[in-house]
């Protein structure tokens, strides 16, 4: 990449750490390919692009969960980025088992925020996986904005809700202490609990997913939430409104 295009690219990535830290919360309409980012960053007061990993993989045939090769993930990205003129934050998962050269390959394709998430293995392997992440943005010269998600609230449906507020709490201060600048939290949609997470790790660095019950946005900005994403319910929606106008012209 170009000195100018490094320069470009510096410049999206401290734009999207400032949506982060401003106090108007930040709502990303999660995207899957070019058609889908450039409808969704020509709509009114969109300020940044997030992608979703299921929906991508969907899009080309595969299942979540690190299915698709990651060859194909970084030519996605590169191609939604080439699109648009917004920064494009990308979901990674858990880094394919490689975090510096998936981040590595993130960032020269364009990126300038990255999402990756614990599955519930042990603490230390995500903090390290952050470490690893924020590293590599500071030796490209990319302040990358970390979103480190913790499936507390997915994966541990069982646990009593103190427990799991609990282990998010203390999953997300490790991430937040090994760099990460927020902490994604899917599932949790707890007035109390947002409240508490929200002042665990302080003003504008918890990220929530919206789904049915998650409160209004206008409460979850007075709290502190930073960012609220859609994840895959975009594609989703899209693909059943195809359904929909498929079956109306048959």
């Amino acid at each position: 990449m170009s000195r100018h295009g490094i320069r470009a690219q510096r410049r999206r990535a401290e734009v999207l750490r400032q949506l982060h830290e401003a106090d108007q919360l930040l709502t990303l309409v999660n995207v899957w390919d070019v058609a889908s980012a450039r409808v969704v960053s020509q709509t009114p007061r969109c300020t940044a692009i997030a992608t979703a990993s299921a929906a991508i993989a969907a899009a080309h045939g595969y299942d979540d969960g690190e299915q698709m090769p990651r060859e194909l993930v970084i030519a996605a990205l590169e191609r939604i980025c080439q699109a648009v003129d917004l920064p494009v934050s990308a979901d990674l998962e858990r880094g394919y088992g490689d975090v510096r050269g998936t981040v590595g390959a993130a960032l020269d394709a364009g990126v300038v925020g990255i999402n990756l998430e614990d599955a519930m293995a042990g603490t230390a392997t995500m903090a390290q996986r952050v470490t690893e992440a924020v590293d590599t943005g500071r030796d490209r010269g990319i302040p990358v904005v970390v979103n480190a998600r913790t499936d507390v609230y997915l994966l541990r449906s069982h646990w009593s809700p103190q427990h799991r507020l609990a282990a998010a709490a203390e999953r997300g201060q490790h991430y937040l202490d090994a760099g990460a600048d927020c902490v994604f939290v899917p599932g949790c949609i707890d007035p109390e609990h947002i409240k508490a997470l929200s002042a665990q790790f302080g003003p504008r660095r918890l990220n929530l997913l919206a789904v049915p019950g998650l409160p209004d946005p206008h409460d979850l900005q007075q709290w502190g939430v930073a960012r609220v994403s859609h994840g895959p319910y975009p594609h989703q929606h899209a693909l059943a409104a195809l359904g929909a106008y498929t079956l109306d012209h048959q």
